[in-house]
């Protein structure tokens, strides 16, 4: 199956999902998800795979174990693919790209190399090129002051203050979604956001800490 894009039933089905998020209203329309949202999901992943590497599609069930909602289901279909990020729910579509969230080790090498002038220096002018193109650039988790350390008149505070860094763009839907050129929307996003990723890949890399221990931050 070549990607087309997503038709109204998508969508439509993602508004009755939020309406009633329940195990029945989700068996009654499971072939509709089957068929016209993850099926074309599962496509454009997979056209676009060979330039962004592998990708995960998340499960429709939400973890409620810890949660005061306990609604069922996901109200959006979700995938990573590399370190970009793809989302469709009844608002729309949204691609990014960049590293939401960072382990303890992973954190000390974007703040080490957010403080050097060099490094630091690149970072900010790819943030500000991204923002000045109309794409959203956030910190997740963000502290309110600088990190210990690390002079709270730094000149990039902002950059030091995220424990993640994220380069988003959203889209409302639009004829063009139930079309090929959702495809083509995802693609030049992920390709805008190359920079970020680039020097996340050079100065941040993978986490070599065990599993249980990349949330202690």
């Amino acid at each position: 199956m070549s990607f087309r894009g997503w038709k109204p039933e998508a969508l439509d089905f993602f508004e009755g999902l939020e309406a009633d998020n329940s195990k029945p209203y989700w068996l009654a329309h499971k072939d509709t998800y089957e068929r016209e949202v993850k099926a074309p999901m599962e496509a454009l992943l997979a056209e676009l795979a060979p330039e962004y590497g592998e990708y995960r599609l998340f499960r429709p069930y939400r973890d409620v174990r810890f949660s005061r909602d306990k609604s069922p289901y996901r109200t959006n279909i979700a995938a990573t693919i590399g370190h970009g990020y793809v989302h469709l729910s009844a608002d729309g579509l949204r691609a990014g790209a960049g590293m939401y969230h960072l382990a303890p080790d992973q954190l000390e090498r974007y703040r080490l190399a957010v403080d050097k002038d060099a490094s630091g220096g690149e970072l900010r002018n790819i943030v500000d090129l991204l923002r000045g193109s109309g794409v959203e650039v956030y910190g997740s988790d963000a502290l309110k002051l600088a990190p210990k350390g690390y002079a709270k008149d730094h000149p990039r505070v902002e950059l030091l203050r995220y424990r993640g860094i994220v380069a988003m763009r959203a889209w409302p839907v639009e004829a063009w979604l139930g079309t090929s050129k959702a495809k083509q929307r995802v693609a030049d996003l992920l390709r805008e956001t190359s920079p970020l990723v680039g020097w996340l890949e050079r100065h941040v890399g993978e986490s070599t800490l065990p599993v249980d221990e990349r949330g202690r931050r």
